[in-house]
C-alpha cells in the first residue's frame, strides 16, 4: 500500500506525515501553503489509501481522509513532543530541557543511546 515517486515507493508512515503536515498547516497562518500541499498530495497520490473489504487499495482525497480520521485534530502533529518526555527518561539529553528536532547528537529528539540520530 505504497505510493510511488521518482525515488521509488513511498512508505505509509511518510504518507501519514504528509497528511499530518497538511492538517497542521490548514489551521494556522500558513493555510495557503496547506492548500498547495493538499493539491500536490492529491495530484501525486501521496495520501494513505483506503482498503476495501477485499483488500483492494483506493485513492482518497484529502477531505475524505480528514472525514475518516475525525480523531486527528489539526494540532495532532504537535503531540509528537510527548515522545521527547519518554525519550528523556530512557536516553537523557546532555542539557536537561533543551531538545529539538533540529539539533544533533544528545540534544536531538531523534537521538539514540549511542548519541547518533535515528
Amino acid at each position: 500500500m505504497e505510493a510511488s515517486s521518482t525515488r521509488g515507493p513511498v512508505p505509509l508512515m511518510e504518507l501519514e506525515l504528509y497528511f499530518l503536515i497538511a492538517r497542521y498547516l490548514s489551521a494556522g497562518l500558513c493555510w495557503r501553503a496547506a492548500q498547495v500541499l493538499v493539491q500536490e498530495l492529491e495530484q501525486y497520490q501521496l495520501l494513505p489509501k483506503r482498503l476495501d473489504w477485499e483488500g483492494n487499495a483506493h485513492n482518497r482525497s484529502y477531505k475524505e481522509l480528514v472525514s475518516s480520521n475525525k480523531h486527528v485534530a489539526p494540532d495532532h502533529l504537535l503531540y509528537c513532543r510527548r515522545i521527547g518526555a519518554m525519550l528523556d527518561k530512557e536516553i537523557p539529553p546532555s542539557i536537561s530541557r533543551v531538545t529539538s528536532l533540529l539539533t544533533a547528537a544528545r540534544q536531538s529528539l531523534l537521538r539514540t543511546a549511542k548519541g547518533t540520530l535515528i
